[in-house]
């Protein structure tokens, strides 16, 4: 009996993403999940079309459809749209492409359930129904497989820190947190107490770290064993998920808290001023599940505990073929033995 992931490896698809790296990131962990050949089509609508998102047709200009086009035949098997710029493309694509093509919608834009076969949504989003799948955590590309590839290799700079090695993800300030100095003089005591019990500190700053936070950090570790990445040549932020033995997370990133609960690793989260009621939801449904704790004030040692993995692309990817599996089998259609099937 051929088994859904089976049945979808090397098969095309579609990713329709604005661009936002996130949001590649994203749609990109859930298609290699699914073992798909699948190629990614950037759009940016403008002007009127760009206002009338999600809720609008496509821009005209695009003749979505047409052999001149860059979305035309032959339909791919699945396609996945991204970011609520996208969603017009995503609608078209199931008007035009019918059965031949399972639609999945990352996120919620705001629109009615039958404009994709399948929508996914965090947990502490709200939108649920019988196209509605959740997980706690965000897909990333840190599936499983990968994670396990990577700790096949360890860089000779993160052999040489004592153990235990402690990642410490910064994020930075956005719509919901700051970062005042009160917050940073937080976090520094804490690595300050790490590095006196001997841990060596991984440290990454995000995209949205501002200058000022990265050096207050800089300073606050001088002088003890640590890896700190400046923005200057490879990102070694895979290598931290995959040879680090605790986290620290900013509670401001859903991503950068989700991705290290791949692991299966303790994960403190370290709260900026502020805060929302979903990113409250979020956390206390990660606290519960027993991946995260807070970091505490003051900080005094670091504790040991362990928790299923939560490998959201990889859920994600087999709901996504069961599902696309079933109705095939609804339609009469013989159960794939491989993707070249006619």
């Amino acid at each position: 009996m051929t088994q859904p992931l089976e049945a979808t490896a090397g098969r095309r698809g579609w990713i329709i993403s604005d661009g936002k790296t996130g949001n590649d990131v994203q749609a990109r962990g859930v298609f290699d999940a699914l073992r798909l050949d699948y190629e990614i089509k950037h759009v940016l609508p403008s002007g009127i079309w760009q206002a009338l998102s999600p809720w609008g047709p496509v821009d005209p200009a695009e003749r979505f459809g047409a052999p001149q086009s860059r979305f035309c035949p032959p339909w791919p098997d699945f396609a996945m749209s991204i970011g609520r710029l996208t969603t017009p493309y995503i609608r078209r694509l199931k008007q035009l492409a019918g059965l031949a093509t399972y639609t999945i919608i990352l996120q919620d834009p705001r629109v009615a359930a039958k404009t994709a076969d399948l929508f996914w949504v965090p947990e502490h989003d709200m939108r649920r129904g019988p196209n509605v799948i959740t997980t706690l955590t965000a897909p990333h590309s840190f599936t499983r497989e990968r994670l396990r590839e990577l700790r096949t290799y360890l860089p000779a700079d993160i052999a040489a820190l004592p153990k235990p090695r402690v990642a410490v993800l910064l994020g930075g300030p956005n719509g919901y947190f700051t970062y005042t100095k009160p917050v940073l003089s937080r976090l520094a005591a804490a690595l300050r107490t790490l590095a006196a019990q001997g841990a060596g500190l991984m440290v990454t700053p995000s995209r949205r770290t501002p200058a000022e936070v990265m050096a207050f950090v800089c300073e606050a570790t001088a002088g003890t064993p640590r890896l700190l990445w400046d923005g200057c040549g490879d990102n070694p932020y895979p290598a931290f998920l995959a040879h680090a033995d605790a986290f620290i997370a900013p509670a401001d990133s859903v991503n950068m808290t989700g991705e290290p609960c791949a692991t299966g690793k303790p994960v403190y989260v370290f709260t900026p001023a502020g805060g929302s009621s979903k990113f409250a939801r979020f956390h206390a449904a990660l606290r519960c599940y027993g991946a995260t704790r807070p970091l505490p004030d003051p900080f005094d040692r670091l504790e040991s505990w362990s928790y299923v993995p939560l490998s959201s692309s990889d859920a994600i990817a087999a709901e996504i073929a069961q599902r696309w599996l079933k109705r095939r089998q609804m339609l009469g259609a013989p159960p794939p033995a491989h993707a070249s099937e006619a």
